[in-house]
């Protein structure tokens, strides 16, 4: 391939990027805001609380198995028809939240897994072609924080709008047309799949799973999946889902300092990603960052439970949002630990994992703890509990680091990141 065509393409990968940004911006948004319309949603929807977190965790569901199909399609298709049939069907998710039936509500919450799904394996798929490989890691870390963001204004943002009493049919109507138009400026501003073109024939003769093949017969892929998922968890299950409701009836709080102290994780994760990123790529080693990391997470979690007249919450839930920025870093390494050709699939299954992780956590905690929320006597025990829950997962992912291998340094990186 002629070098200035390489350049030009790699121009408009990363002007796709930019714009993918918005997709998984409003991914994090549509993630994180049902959190602040609980009592809302469950009216509309006919159901209690357990049964309406449970209707917002099926999220999940699709999301980790659709994460599977994005990688397949964007090493078959590239981005561009990807991205758009993504954005496409988490509009058409939004929009079925409008309808009053538990049924709809089902329905639109799988559909907006399985179009999110394709949002951040679709980003880092069009920085891996626009980046070089030192930048790779800030660029999935800035990636992630604009993903947080999007998280961070789903509740900050969100929150004050349904307290001021907007519609909640208004918001969801509002983000599906928009997420649909965001579609279709995909579908234009994303460059056809013509860089690849000399391999298609070698992928034709490919099996379709054979990506997959590669991808999980290696070890450290599902190594970096359960460290990932083991970090995400109590980021996407608690303070996305759960930790206003804790905060309003194990710490009484009112539900705009509640709604606040959650967003404040979102909100660390928009300063934690870039910057853990940057560090991994400044010193070239992974696995130093990613441990210190996890257990930045366990000693904020520890001062907010236990100590939590040392710092206030929305500082502790802020600190350990940026802690928790360490859960992007097997991204990196799961890219760098498998050949470049499977780069899509590689980022697609540690989705699958991850999520698959958080999958089996959700209904877990929900029992243990979402359950007995307005029953237990004792608030402040409770509280303790929920959140040791969380300390003991980080401290799993912190264990099984050790088992990763370091792809900062070594031949693997220069290797699998040629084009």
């Amino acid at each position: 391939m002629d070098i200035n065509t390489h350049k030009s393409y790699t121009k408009y990968y990363i002007i796709a990027w930019v714009f993918g940004l918005l997709f998984y911006f409003l991914d994090y948004v549509v993630r994180s805001s049902p959190a602040v319309m609980l009592p809302e949603l469950a009216q509309s929807f006919s159901v209690n609380e357990i049964r309406l977190v449970t209707i917002i965790g099926t999220y999940y569901y699709t999301y980790s198995t659709c994460s599977l199909i994005a990688g397949i399609a964007l090493d078959r298709f590239g981005a561009k028809y990807s991205l758009f049939a993504g954005a496409l069907i988490l509009g058409i998710g939004c929009l079925l939240f409008m309808i009053s039936s538990q049924f709809s509500g089902g329905t639109g919450r799988l559909f907006q897994g399985a179009g999110c799904a394709f949002a951040f394996p679709g980003c880092v798929y069009l920085a891996s072609k626009g980046f070089s490989a030192k930048s790779l890691a800030t660029a999935i870390g800035f990636t992630q924080c604009l993903g947080m963001l999007g998280g961070s204004a789903g509740q900050f943002v969100v929150g004050p709008l349904i307290e001021k009493g907007m519609n909640i049919n208004t918001f969801w109507l509002s983000i599906g047309i928009f997420t649909i138009i965001v579609a279709f400026g995909l579908w234009f501003i994303t460059p056809a799949n013509i860089v690849e073109k000399k391999t298609e024939g070698i992928q034709k003769k490919q099996s379709l799973l054979e990506p997959y093949k590669i991808v999980f017969s290696n070890p450290q892929s599902w190594l970096c999946g359960i460290v990932s998922g083991l970090l995400f968890a109590p980021t996407t299950i608690f303070a996305m889902t759960w930790a206003v409701d804790f905060f309003q009836k194990d710490r009484a709080f009112d539900f705009h300092t509640a709604t606040i102290s959650s967003a404040m994780v979102a909100f660390g994760w928009v300063f934690g990603c870039p910057l853990l990123g940057y560090i991994t790529d400044k010193i070239n080693k992974r696995k130093p960052v990613l441990i210190f990391g996890a257990a930045m997470m366990i000693v904020s979690l520890i001062q907010l439970l236990y100590f939590p007249d040392i710092l206030p919450v929305k500082i502790s839930m802020f600190l350990l949002g940026v802690a928790s920025g360490a859960a992007m870093i097997p991204y990196s390494i799961i890219k760098e630990a498998n050949p470049d050709n499977v780069k899509g699939s590689a980022t697609g299954a540690i989705n699958f994992i991850t999520f698959g992780v958080t999958t089996l956590l959700s209904p877990l905690f929900s029992r243990l703890f979402g359950q007995t929320l307005n029953d237990t006597a004792d608030k402040v025990i409770h509280f303790q509990q929920a959140g040791l829950f969380w300390i003991i997962g980080i401290s799993i992912a912190i264990l099984i680091s050790f088992m990763l291998k370091e792809t900062g340094e070594g031949t693997n990186k220069v290797e699998f990141v040629k084009e």
